[in-house]
């Protein structure tokens, strides 16, 4: 007998992965949590049945959302860290010693403790010293936040269920308020791909724009994700994040990572003409 887990991607395209075991399955207070292992992602954990990572891709979804923002402004030393229950964006950000303070806000701890039992890898950081967690809703812990970091990351599920009002204007409003004059909001976009994720992507677009001075995506690869072409987004108050990336007191930091670097970092910003039409069209 095998085992498959299969995830569909639209109503007409479906994604599969053989299953050795399933390690977890319960329900919290917000959504159902799984995790299994396979023999060519290792563990990996969904949420109401979607993929979040694998113990194989996660590096270049947590290194992308992490090292851009921190290349952009190197001297960043307060971060706020929105959802993110696996570990993975803390696990990076506590790479830089010169960051003093990462809050983290998860609305629901059980993913938090089944990830640091099951899922080590990404979740061997939490409990460093500069890590601060509060399990609340990231829409109400920003808004008592006013000139207060360097850089807010938003490491949400996808636009609905416990993760919906993380994409709406207010919260994008209450995150520009929460930023120092020079802060960066960087989130996870969708993909642009499928006609559904695409309009989620342009949605969100739209409305970091009508808040934010400047407002990009930026893509990767990630094989798991649906067709394998990712976005984040990036706003700023202040920078470009091509113009005004950082480089060389970047590498300067010695940072060890297996997809990140200073040159893809300006790739990644060089967008295909579908995805240009798709944030650009603020119809």
């Amino acid at each position: 007998m095998e085992l498959w887990y299969t995830e569909e991607h639209t109503k007409n395209v479906r994604f599969s992965i053989k299953v050795d075991k399933q390690l977890v399955s319960t329900k919290s207070d917000f959504q159902r949590i799984d995790i299994f292992e396979s023999p060519e992602f290792g563990r990996f954990l969904t949420l109401d049945g979607f993929m979040m990572l694998t113990e194989k891709d996660e590096f270049i979804y947590h290194e992308m959302i992490t090292h851009v923002p921190v290349a952009v402004n190197p001297k960043a030393k307060k971060i706020l860290v929105i959802g993110a229950g696996d570990g993975g964006t803390v696990r990076e950000l506590v790479k830089y010693e010169h960051i003093e303070r990462i809050d983290m806000v998860e609305i629901d701890k059980m993913v938090v403790d089944i990830c640091r039992e099951y899922l080590p890898k990404t979740a061997n950081k939490l409990d460093n010293e500069r890590v601060h967690i509060y399990y609340e809703d990231g829409l109400k812990f920003v808004r008592s936040k006013t000139d207060e970091y360097d850089i807010v990351i938003v490491d949400s599920t996808d636009p609905f269920g416990p993760g919906e009002d993380l994409f709406t204007r207010e919260f994008y409003g209450n995150c520009f308020n929460a930023l120092k004059e020079d802060g960066i909001l960087v989130n996870q976009h969708e993909s642009p791909y499928y006609e559904a994720d695409a309009k989620a992507t342009a949605r969100a677009n739209k409305q970091l724009k009508a808040v934010f001075p400047f407002a990009t995506v930026y893509q990767l690869h990630i094989p798991t994700y649906p067709s394998g072409h990712w976005l984040f987004g990036f706003a700023s108050k202040k920078y470009n994040p091509v113009e005004d990336l950082k480089a060389d007191e970047w590498n300067k930091f010695g940072i060890e990572t297996r997809y990140y670097n200073t040159e893809l970092h300006k790739g990644a910003f060089a967008l295909p003409n579908y995805v240009k039409d798709l944030i650009n069209n603020l119809e």
